[in-house]
């Protein structure tokens, strides 16, 4: 037979249909999965602490397709748990938050990013000088706390440069810890504030918030970076969260210094809701009322004696925050 005669053996015939088994619906339901919280979160690989301690590295798993995995995270996992360098964990189920600290990009973007999770406290950081304190954004800092449902703390640093006085005067109507702490002595007193809870540090660039996470955690090693002379600004130098844990019980979650701090996604309910001298009040007021206008309930409710005016102010100035220009430079 020469070279151009051909039969059936000479043609490549493809198989028709899948030559793997049929798909199923039937998934495994994990129950016995390793519950863990997420301590960091880096490039798609997940830190997590296990009851025991032990510290493991973990994927999402691929029925995890739609929502985000942050820093405080409870998760459940299955795969290698030991630990051991290059191994890896799966994470095959998030649980339901119990607090969430979210922000947006701006207040015109719907869209809401969870930065934490699962936290009961935020420390917000800002310097009494170098560089001036930014009031509106501690008061959108606090917004979100409020709105998060965490318990939240104003931390004054550098205080060896300036007084602290003004800035606690302006938040003492909000029943709230306001400490200070100077570069030059131990922050016991914010270390007593954040022992045995799971706090979140945010605040702008350059207040010294790594200085100060270098000093509650020794170990730490958090990069600091220091104030434009020019700008009066700092710069970036944590580019992702970090659960720390401290010395003395509890932890701490560093976060990257913020410039703004979006709220389009603000409920003005979940805010009020924290002032409990105020909350019964809002009964009276018209339907999707924000507490801004004219025809707002709460001041029949504060000129009638049930709440100081001091603190329906305190929540119009936060309330009014949101409503502010983004950054105020």
């Amino acid at each position: 037979m020469s070279r151009w005669d051909y039969d059936e053996d000479d043609v490549a015939v493809r198989a028709s249909g899948r030559k793997s088994r049929p798909r199923t619906k039937t998934r495994p339901d994990h129950t016995a999965a390793t519950p863990a919280w997420v301590t960091t979160v880096d490039r798609g690989r997940y830190a997590c602490r296990l009851s025991d301690d032990r510290d493991v590295v973990a994927v999402r798993a691929r029925e995890l397709h739609r929502g985000g995995v942050v820093v405080g995270d409870r998760v459940a996992l299955v795969g290698d748990l030991s630990g051991t360098r290059g191994s890896l964990a799966r994470i095959v189920r998030v649980e339901p938050r119990r607090s969430v600290l979210r922000r947006t990009a701006d207040d015109s973007d719907p869209v809401e990013r969870a930065i934490v999770a699962n936290a009961d406290q935020l420390a917000v950081v800002t310097a009494a000088a170098d560089p001036e304190p930014r009031r509106r954004l501690v008061d959108r800092c606090l917004v979100a706390a409020y709105d998060g449902g965490l318990r939240p703390l104003l931390v004054v640093t550098k205080t060896d440069l300036a007084d602290a006085a003004a800035l606690r005067a302006d938040y003492a109507t909000l029943d709230m810890p306001v400490v200070g702490c100077r570069r030059d002595q131990e922050p016991d007193e914010v270390l007593d504030l954040l022992r045995d809870h799971r706090t979140v540090l945010v605040g702008p660039s350059g207040v010294g918030k790594s200085t100060l996470v270098n000093a509650l955690v020794p170990e730490a090693g958090r990069a600091v970076g220091r104030v434009n002379p020019v700008t009066g600004r700092g710069r970036h130098v944590s580019s992702s969260a970090i659960a720390l844990p401290l010395p003395r019980g509890g932890w701490v979650i560093d976060t990257p210094g913020v410039r703004s701090f979006g709220l389009a996604h603000l409920d003005p309910a979940r805010v009020v809701h924290a002032f409990g001298d105020l909350e019964p009040g809002t009964a009276d007021c018209p339907r999707g009322c924000d507490h801004l206008s004219e025809d707002c309930a709460l001041d029949a409710w504060v000129r009638t004696g049930h709440a100081a005016p001091e603190r329906l102010d305190s929540l119009r100035r936060l309330l009014g925050s949101s409503a502010g220009p983004l950054d105020p430079g």
